[in-house]
């Protein structure tokens, strides 16, 4: 395992990890707090829980579809263009949400808001932190971009919560959107690689990169298993707050649990890099997969109150983006950095398709039956699943580089 030094913190590193954390941090956390807006949106008759629900699977799947081309444009051209284009479609999304209504939801909360996030999330701003660091940091400085991102729900949901309250729903988004705004003048912080294809840096080649990586068992079943990650989160983000409701907690349980996710995901995820490099990436993801269900299974059986909901927040918290690392660090190792965002987001696409199905089943089982147990059961299924995969595939040794 290759020793780091202080040289290898170099400033546009440093700089260019602020920055991607900051705006990793807003983006998570305003996606993550939408939740928080079904019960008054559905309270006052704007939408109903289904609307919404599918409202968020089109903003899941804009933003799995969105991914690999938001991934190649920044391998090949850089961070700023596409994080400042997201910022412009974050603030028209939660305007045309704000404006009420099924198409507004669908267009805004949607459409929009899933492209920024592809263009806002892991798969552009690990690509471009991975490109600056050398071997020997990289996947130290990815787990603290995964972590410092996460703390952005434990900000930004109960403010979204508390402006709610104070003022209305409407201005609760106004309220987000100039968040969303702040992006634009965090990206020019960011610094560029050296220029690919001369020192012997590969240069990006995204459809040589997807077909060699479609050839290869591993990326292949960890994409497969994937599906399950979004699956579960994005059932969990877009209906606990509601869920929480109906069995009778204030709305302040759902925007704490949301908040509590955000600083346990943050611990959770640097865990999940040292671990990685003792243990492989592959059997770290086959554990957070079998813990996570776990979890989930254990908060179904147990009577819905203040204290398991928040334990299991803290537990799903901790297991939240923890993927992150050995998902990233199989892409590096196997695959190198030039065409990391490509290829996450031909992963990441798998991930999203399982979180539309998430978000949209979740509020048509409860239109239908009135009640959330279809959904809690399908995830349980669903990650079982995806550990046995996961744990059959293999196990990869800690990578040298």
């Amino acid at each position: 395992m290759p020793t780091s030094s202080r040289g290898d913190w170099t400033p546009a590193l440093l700089i260019s990890l602020v920055a991607a954390g900051t705006i990793l941090s807003l983006s998570m956390g305003l996606r993550q707090s939408l939740g928080l807006f079904m019960d008054p949106m559905a309270r006052g008759s704007v939408v109903t829980v289904a609307t919404f629900g599918f409202a968020m699977a089109l903003q899941n799947l804009a933003w799995g579809i969105g991914q690999p081309f938001m991934g190649a444009i920044c391998d090949r051209f850089g961070g700023r263009l596409v994080v400042i284009a997201a910022a412009l479609f974050y603030c028209a999304g939660l305007g045309l949400m704000a404006a009420g209504g099924a198409i507004g939801l669908y267009l805004g909360g949607g459409l929009l808001i899933g492209l920024a996030v592809a263009a806002t999330s892991h798969g552009v701003l690990v690509g471009i932190v991975s490109r600056l660091a050398s071997p020997a940091v990289r996947a130290t400085a990815v787990s603290i971009l995964a972590a410092v991102g996460s703390l952005g729900t434990f900000v930004v949901a109960p403010a979204a919560q508390a402006m709610i309250e104070r003022w209305t729903w409407q201005g609760a988004l106004a309220g987000l959107a100039l968040l969303a705004a702040s992006m634009t003048a965090v990206a020019l912080l960011f610094r560029r690689a050296a220029p690919q294809g001369e020192g012997g840096t590969p240069r990006p080649d995204a459809r040589r990169a997807i077909a060699f990586a479609l050839s290869d068992r591993r990326f292949v079943i960890a994409t497969l298993a994937f599906f399950a990650c979004g699956f579960q989160l994005i059932f969990i983000a877009t209906h606990l707050p509601n869920f929480i409701a109906i069995c009778g907690l204030p709305p302040s349980v759902g925007a704490n649990a949301l908040a509590l996710i955000g600083i346990c995901n943050a611990v959770g995820t640097l865990i999940a890099g040292y671990l990685c490099q003792r243990w492989g990436n592959e059997i770290v993801l086959a554990l957070i997969y079998l813990l996570r269900t776990l979890s989930i299974a254990l908060f179904f059986s147990l009577p819905v109150t203040v204290e398991t909901t928040l334990v299991f927040a803290a537990a799903m918290g901790f297991l939240w983006l923890s993927v992150v690392p050995p998902v990233s660090g199989m892409i590096n190792s196997q695959f190198g950095p030039a065409n990391f965002g490509t290829l996450f987001g031909v992963m990441f696409l798998s991930h999203q398709v399982g979180a539309f199905l998430g978000a949209w089943l979740g509020g048509l089982s409860f239109q239908i039956s009135g009640t959330y147990s279809i959904g809690w059961l399908a995830l349980i299924a669903v990650g079982t699943a995806a550990a046995a995969l996961q744990f059959w595939s293999g196990t990869q040794r800690p990578a040298e580089s």
